[in-house]
């Protein structure tokens, strides 16, 4: 509040001493006097009141008392009349104008109470009306939390409400929501400083320069963890209305987080249960399970990843994500974090961690290609949750869904030998004649040709053996496997031949039929 809103309030209850008002004064309070040095009772701002009995000494002991206040910080000295002083001292006008502080006329008559009464009505009235535009602007954010893409839209209303600029940072490194746009130049500066403050984990925020403007910033908390960061230019001078309106900014995004986070969950037992089923070759059930839970259409083909280390099966797809980006060599490892975070189908098996990315379909060439989103910086300079060193993983080529079950033993084994630290990758080396030769065997009906096979080669070509297991005479079993060796035209006794049909009659066992 101003010195001449308090000066207008009261009217002739308090007046200029001398011409000229000075424009300008904010004051902090009203302060009571008669001490000859009253500074060390005084904050600074104040509008002192005497009735003059520390100006009684004349020029220079009035010179001195001006002085002290001046050097204080007081923004006015009021002079009551009527109480030992009927007129105004000529030297002391002169003094005040010489120092430039305001003095002002308390005339006979007017109790100091009115005044002090006057400030604290203009301080309360005021109090009140922004109070009543704060609870606005608390309302209006309020709403933009409940919008779609509630962090971009409280970042806007927190921004339009300072007058400034805002920024929130995810903790994960994905892309950062900003308002006004214009204001993207202060994100490269903005991220080292972040960096460097290391708020992560802590309830608390830092004030910094930043490009010529004083940025606030916060550590957004949820569910006991850093989610990310909210950093605000204001384009004024902060009240303390403001601070309460960008720590429910905070709260806000809190919550937003913590419901992204809830739904994300939700989404992983749901992609959970899809990846289940390819995994255990139950394609099209995992197709209308996908459809039912609604999810996007599963694509043709996709790729097998497989990781293994301590505590795998609690990390999120997110976290996975980063861990296998950063046992990745070379450029592959930002577009394979991406594609692991859209797909998301993940479960686990046999102590395994399994992630199923799938690849994307094929589109015909008239269709219009896809718009890309641009990459976020944290794709060129991501740091994953928990130590890469502990994990190791393994990575299919690409393979039709129906092919995935096949491959989830194998994936396992490589991920399982793999060094800790590293990601190998797992290529389908099968005989691609072992395919056709699982379908000969399956097409001949006068006998089980498939189990007579799979028995011999399991019992790696004992006759006596596999006779007893299939409970067949041994002429039998020497004569099923005749036929089999003509029909897959091979023989079954050539260790590269049994190799690729066992591992391919395996794949086959996986595999739904018909």
């Amino acid at each position: 509040m101003s010195l001449t809103q308090l000066q207008e309030r009261l009217g002739n209850d308090l007046h200029w001493a001398a011409e000229g008002r000075p424009v300008g004064r904010i004051l902090t309070g009203v302060h009571i006097s008669e001490l000859d040095d009253p500074t060390p009772y005084l904050g600074g701002g104040e509008l002192l009141l005497t009735t003059g009995i520390p100006l009684s000494g004349g020029g220079d002991q009035v010179r001195r008392y001006v002085r002290r206040l001046v050097d204080k910080g007081v923004a006015a000295l009021g002079l009551g009349l009527g109480a030992g002083t009927d007129t105004v001292p000529p030297e002391l006008v002169e003094v005040c104008r010489e120092a430039e502080l305001a003095l002002l006329i308390v005339p006979d008559g007017t109790p100091f109470m009115q005044v002090s009464r006057a400030y604290w009505d203009l301080l309360a009235t005021r109090e009140q009306a922004e109070f009543a535009a704060n609870l606005g602007l608390q309302t209006g954010l309020a709403r933009a939390a409940t919008r779609p893409g509630a962090a971009a839209s409280v970042v806007k209303a927190l921004a339009e409400a300072l007058g400034g600029w805002a920024v929130y940072l995810p903790a994960d490194g994905t892309a950062e929501s900003i308002w006004p746009p214009a204001e993207s130049r202060v994100l490269p500066e903005l991220r080292e400083e972040t960096a460097r403050l290391n708020l992560a984990g802590t309830h608390t925020a830092a004030t910094f320069p930043l490009l010529g403007t004083d940025v606030v910033e916060y550590s957004i908390i949820a569910d006991q963890r850093t989610a990310g960061f909210l950093a605000v230019g204001a384009g004024r001078p902060l009240r303390p209305s403001d601070r309460q309106l960008m720590l429910t900014g905070c709260m806000l995004l809190s919550v937003t987080v913590q419901q992204a986070w809830e739904l994300g969950r939700a989404n992983t037992i749901l992609r959970g249960t899809a990846a289940a089923l390819l995994l255990h070759g139950h394609v099209d059930a995992a197709r209308i399970a996908a459809a039912e839970l609604g999810l996007a259409p599963l694509t043709q083909r996709a790729r097998l990843l497989a990781v293994t280390g301590e505590g795998v099966d609690l990390l999120s797809v997110d976290e996975l994500a980063d861990l296998v980006a950063a046992l990745t060599p070379g450029e592959d490892s930002a577009e394979l974090r991406r594609s692991i975070r859209r797909s998301g189908l993940k479960c686990t098996v046999e102590g395994l961690c399994y992630l199923v990315i799938e690849e994307p379909n094929a589109e015909p060439a008239a269709t219009a290609p896809r718009e890309e989103q641009p990459p976020a910086a944290a794709d060129r300079t991501f740091k994953p949750a928990v130590d890469p060193g502990r994990f190791a993983a393994a990575l299919s080529e690409p393979l039709l869904l129906a092919k995935l079950a096949g491959a989830v033993s194998e994936v396992g084994r490589a991920c399982r030998r793999a060094s800790p630290g590293h990601l190998v990758p797992f290529v389908d080396a099968l005989d691609p004649r072992s395919e056709a030769w699982v379908d000969a065997l399956r097409g001949y009906t006068r006998s089980d040709l498939v189990g007579t096979v799979r028995s011999y080669l399991r019992h790696r070509g004992q006759w006596e053996a596999t006779a007893r297991d299939l409970d067949l005479h041994r002429n039998s079993l020497r004569h099923r496997i005749a036929i089999a060796s003509t029909l897959i035209d091979a023989d079954l006794d050539d260790p590269d031949v049994a190799a690729n049909l066992w591992l391919a009659l395996r794949g086959a066992d996986r595999s739904p039929v018909g």
